[in-house]
């Protein structure tokens, strides 16, 4: 049975929590850190996967092996399992949250990345930069990302989705963001035991991340669409 302080309401719209605190005030305040984490996460792993998949790419040879095969050993393991392992060595919170996320969605992006230098390198306008006396980090960075960056722009707004999951996932568990901080994921392990007599206090949060993963794969799917000249008439 619902407790008076619990039950959505005009004045409580979402209801309150088993403290008497608003849920919809906690869940908008708690977006900030959901989100927050979300892109730092990709932040981070695209820059370390960007900068590993150009040298790989660009240079190719005994370099490329060493990096694909250190890649390789990373993704045998899921996304959430190595985000898991590397949030239990830093311990829980915002921070080693985000790096844990990095850390685990990196090798996508240096796949990525990789395959894109790949297919460009061998291109004239690059042979002319060379020809030209242009350094290496300056070919690169003037003239090899600048054209492979379109699917790299749709995978981080793809990832940031992935990562808000991830990162509520790890909240849920106790290795992410914790109470009382109104991080979404800590906000449902908070509230599990309260289940069966206040459910709105699973659904709400519940929904919020649903809501927002669906909203951002939307978003990277539009912007797949206006990049990719393929699907242009």
């Amino acid at each position: 049975m619902y407790d008076r302080y619990t039950t959505p309401s005009l004045d409580h719209p979402f209801g309150c929590d088993e403290l008497g605190r608003d849920i919809m005030s906690r869940v908008f305040y708690g977006a900030r850190y959901t989100l927050s984490i979300g892109v730092g996460a990709v932040c981070i792993s695209a820059t370390l996967g960007i900068l590993i998949g150009s040298l790989a790419g660009f240079f190719g040879g005994k370099l490329d092996v060493v990096l694909m095969r250190v890649l390789d050993v990373l993704q045998t393991f899921p996304g959430l399992l190595s985000a898991i392992a590397v949030s239990t060595v830093m311990g829980p919170g915002l921070g080693g949250c985000i790096v844990a996320i990095g850390i685990a969605f990196m090798p996508q992006f240096a796949r990525l990345t990789r395959a894109n230098i790949f297919g460009i390198r061998g291109s004239e306008f690059i042979e002319a930069a060379a020809l030209t006396n242009c350094s290496t980090g300056r070919i690169i960075v003037r003239h090899l990302l600048p054209n492979a960056v379109s699917p790299l722009i749709v995978q981080m707004s793809l990832s940031i989705a992935q990562a808000g999951l991830t990162a509520s996932t790890l909240s849920f568990l106790g290795l992410g963001v914790r109470a009382p901080m109104p991080e979404w994921g800590a906000m449902i392990a908070t509230a599990r035991g309260f289940i069966r007599d206040s459910p709105h206090m699973v659904l709400v949060p519940g929904l919020f991340i649903m809501a927002t993963v669906l909203s951002l794969n939307l978003l990277g799917d539009a912007i797949r669409d206006a990049l990719d000249p393929r699907l242009k008439d």
